[in-house]
């Protein structure tokens, strides 16, 4: 790719997650034409669908398809059903997140087909972006993974309520529609088929999502096996793992938290010479998942050897709780246990940067190095009276008084 691309791409991957698409539907347009822009990710379980909003009824039931049958690295262009009705479209698949994801440009009808060098470049950026995502998804800030824990569960708990209801009223049209009092044999066969074929897209639409968020609680720990056996194959250290015996799902939230955990954890138990066997369990009860690394060192570990770094924050912000018991002589036991429901309520107030927005975030993050509001409005391309609008909006938002405490709330967020 050559520098205008990759400055186009760096400057996408530096907008807040929500700010992305836009972006790369603006860095493609030059090269793809196109009248809209969306992606269903499966790296976010509270928001996997996301469109610009230029045609009207795009949903993510129509972007599944795609996504199911996409080859990564081979954009397809053609005819789909985009907003109700065919249009002409390109699908770029990338398989940079561990369950894909998809970027659909939604073409004007008399669009001539995309050339192979602009397809290229939208798989490569597209891969690109991906990747970023999947990072996001996997080293999450606390605060933002409280959010993100949040808004899945009352999206899941809209989308029941609403199948609910809907099921209960189609279900009463069926039963006037089937009754021996109507005559006309034609509409009521043909109001049945209709409000059966209702019935059945309510269902799928809640089994797709519940596939979008969710991951098979074996699937997940085979994904953290083959994270795991890399760290280990140069080593004398044998790895014996403990799938759970179990078919249920997690939210996509916990397992890629979960992940991290014991990948963080593992590292902490390896820097013990004595160390020569270490067993890595997922146990799932009907409300937890407990995520185990036993080992079998000199059992000297102590909680304050395990940090209060992410490893805590993220275990504290799922509601969650660690517990180590060691044993002199036999080894030690870490154990990680997460809730599998949401949090009753995010902790937001140990991190108060997660109210601020993508360009305030830019200006706190050079205010910390201590710049001034000019060269602030040099670096990032505005003026110095809309610095100083961020540095108000920045101090009124983290309730301080002075530059240097604003500063320091960065730097103990950092």
């Amino acid at each position: 790719m050559d520098a205008l691309t990759l400055t186009a791409a760096y400057e996408i991957i530096r907008q807040p997650l929500g700010e992305i698409l836009p972006k790369v539907s603006a860095a493609l347009a030059p090269l793809i034409p196109h009248v809209d822009a969306a992606e269903l990710s499966t790296h976010c379980a509270h928001s996997p669908f996301k469109a610009l909003g230029g045609t009207a009824l795009l949903t993510g039931a129509e972007l599944a398809p795609l996504l199911a049958s996409g080859i990564p690295g081979k954009p397809w262009q053609g005819r789909s059903v985009i907003g109700g009705r065919p249009r002409e479209a390109i699908a770029v698949t990338s398989h940079a997140t561990r369950r894909g994801a998809v970027l659909v440009l939604v073409r004007e009808d008399s669009a001539a087909p995309a050339d192979e060098a602009a397809l290229a470049v939208a798989q490569a950026l597209w891969d690109l972006v991906s990747g970023h995502f999947d990072r996001f998804a996997s080293e999450a800030m606390p605060g933002t993974l409280a959010r993100s824990r949040a808004a899945a569960d009352t999206r899941a708990r809209v989308i029941a309520e609403l199948t609910a209801s809907h099921a209960t009223a189609l279900s009463g049209v069926l039963g006037v529609l089937r009754s021996r009092a109507l005559d006309d044999t034609t509409a009521r066969t043909t109001a049945t088929d209709l409000a059966a074929s209702a019935l059945i897209e309510m269902r799928a639409a809640q089994h797709r999502d519940r596939a979008l968020a969710e991951e098979p609680a074996r699937e997940a720990f085979e994904r953290l096996a083959a994270e795991l056996r890399p760290m280990l194959r140069h080593t004398r250290v044998r790895l014996d793992l403990g799938a759970p015996d179990s078919a249920r799902s997690l939210a996509a939230d916990v397992a890629h938290s979960a992940r991290a955990i014991v990948r963080a954890l593992l590292l902490i138990v390896l820097e013990q010479d004595s160390v020569r066997r270490v067993h890595v369990g997922w146990q799932l009860t009907e409300h937890e998942l407990r995520a185990s690394v036993r080992d079998d060192g000199a059992g000297a570990l102590a909680p304050c050897d395990l940090g209060a770094g992410t490893v805590r924050d993220r275990i504290e912000v799922l509601g969650g709780r660690l517990g180590v018991d060691a044993l002199p002589g036999w080894g030690t036991t870490i154990t990680a246990v997460l809730p599998l429901a949401a949090p009753a309520a995010p902790v937001e107030a140990a991190h108060p940067l997660t109210g601020l927005g993508g360009r305030e975030l830019e200006v706190l993050r050079h205010l910390a190095l201590g710049h001034r509001n000019r060269r602030i409005g040099e670096e990032l391309h505005i003026s110095e009276s809309t610095v100083k609008f961020h540095v108000a909006n920045i101090l009124n938002k983290l309730g301080v008084d002075s530059r240097g405490e604003a500063a320091a709330l960065f730097h103990a967020a950092a």
